[in-house]
């Protein structure tokens, strides 16, 4: 890919000491039947092989960056400052596309109208990289900025923004600033484009900043809820998920 040339998508992973978990990554970026991309790896000043790794995986149009940060929302605004691409792809260190043809997907998917956001389904896989099935809160067919006063309806990683629609992650947020920045995006966005029922994303199931800090990340979301939709409909909202968590929990319970 020549210098100057704008990539439709540019992956965006952000490491630290992030070496074990890195190969599969890889290995879903290299098999992509869809080439139309850069690689953008920020990490965090590793002290492992992270580094070496990225360099030496042979993707083509990396570009790597290693340098100290304040967290993973402010590499990830540094990693969006360089990125060239059309479209933002979060891909973290442990977290894969689906399969082969999944940016052939999404590019499809964005074909028509130029749309702000290109989004899909994830499902989630165990550390050997075995589907363990989907992820509890479904993509809907049609989204909004709205849509987001349920939850987190679309994981990030498979929630495409387009560049030029880029904002800052609000670093007051320590665990959700995803969440809020997936709202501002939306409600910048002109058109939205669902890229089908087939997931995009494997979803690493269990690690994750906001999985090891679930309730300090609820915490947050809650309060993100309340500046976009109001207290009261969030409180609302908030009884709605009583019944979602219960069947949940039952389900994990008698599996």
């Amino acid at each position: 890919m020549d210098i100057q040339e704008q990539p439709f998508f540019s992956i965006i992973t952000v490491t630290f000491n992030a070496q074990a978990v890195l190969p599969p990554t890889i290995s879903s970026i290299k098999a992509q039947s869809c080439h139309d991309y850069e690689w953008i790896v920020q990490d965090g000043a590793s002290a492992d092989n992270t580094v070496t790794t990225v360099t030496g995986a042979g993707v083509p149009g990396t570009r790597l960056w290693s340098e100290p940060d304040g967290g993973l929302y402010d590499a990830m605004n540094r990693a969006a400052a360089k990125a060239r691409g059309r479209y933002l792809v979060w891909l973290n260190a442990g977290d894969c596309f689906a399969d082969a043809n999944a940016l052939k997907r999404l590019k499809c998917a964005a074909a028509s109208d130029n749309p702000g956001v290109i989004y899909g389904q994830t499902q989630l896989v165990d550390s050997t990289g075995r589907v363990v099935g989907m992820r509890h809160l479904a993509a809907p067919r049609e989204l909004s900025w709205r849509s987001f006063s349920h939850g987190m309806l679309v994981c990030h990683q498979a929630f495409l923004a387009r560049r030029d629609l880029f904002v800052p992650y609000d670093l007051r947020y320590r665990f959700s600033a995803d969440f809020d920045w997936c709202i501002r995006i939306l409600k910048q966005a002109q058109a939205v484009a669902y890229a089908g029922d087939r997931p995009v994303i494997s979803f690493l199931s269990d690690g994750g900043l906001t999985a090891r800090n679930h309730r300090a990340s609820l915490g947050e979301r809650y309060r993100i809820m309340c500046r976009y939709y109001g207290t009261l409909p969030t409180i609302l909202h908030h009884i709605g998920f009583i019944p979602r968590y219960v069947m949940r929990r039952l389900k994990s319970l008698f599996k």
